[in-house]
């Protein structure tokens, strides 16, 4: 009985020891980042657009910037809430093989699943074509992300609410293989 009575008062206090030098010894973790691997992502400073057109440029590269660095909350704000994303599957007069992504869960889960995974370490639209009617707008891209080289092969559409644009639609695989 002896010996279990000085056990137990030695195994409590180690583990009270245990536990004070476990708290000394905390920093304060890391702050957030959405960066792959763990860094801070450093975003291109956007300047304020001179027109319309600019800015529906902007944010398709923006868009396809964030893609590459993985950031789902970036994505999350240039689109609009009932955005939809359309895979043509590179027959573009058949809809009937398309698939299709409807609303931001869907899109952010697209994004997750589908597009992170591949790891992109480059994208580019080097051919933006811009057309605008009042508050909404459409363009036509071609796309260079990672091993892909798409010409003609994206269909974008815009709305602007107060004094944003946000996209609403994004066709690709337009392309025929």
């Amino acid at each position: 009985m002896f010996n279990a009575r000085i056990t137990t008062k030695i195994i409590l206090a180690l583990s009270a020891l245990l536990i004070i030098t476990a708290a000394c010894g905390q920093t304060a973790p890391p702050p957030p980042t959405n960066a792959p691997g763990g860094g801070t992502i450093a975003r291109t400073p956007t300047p304020v657009p001179a027109s319309d057109e600019e800015a529906i440029r902007q944010l398709i590269n923006a868009e396809c910037e964030a893609v590459v660095q993985q950031d789902v909350d970036r994505l999350q704000s240039m689109w609009a809430d009932n955005g939809v994303v359309t895979d043509a599957n590179h027959t573009q007069g058949n809809t009937g093989d398309d698939v299709t992504w409807k609303g931001w869960d869907a899109l952010r889960d697209r994004y997750v699943n589908l597009i992170f995974p591949s790891n992109p370490t480059f994208c580019e639209h080097p051919d933006i074509q811009v057309t605008i009617n009042g508050s909404n707008a459409t363009a036509t891209s071609s796309v260079k992300i990672g091993r892909t080289n798409c010409q003609n092969c994206n269909e974008w559409a815009f709305t602007k609410n107060a004094d944003s644009w946000r996209i609403t639609a994004l066709t690709y695989n337009l392309n025929p293989q």
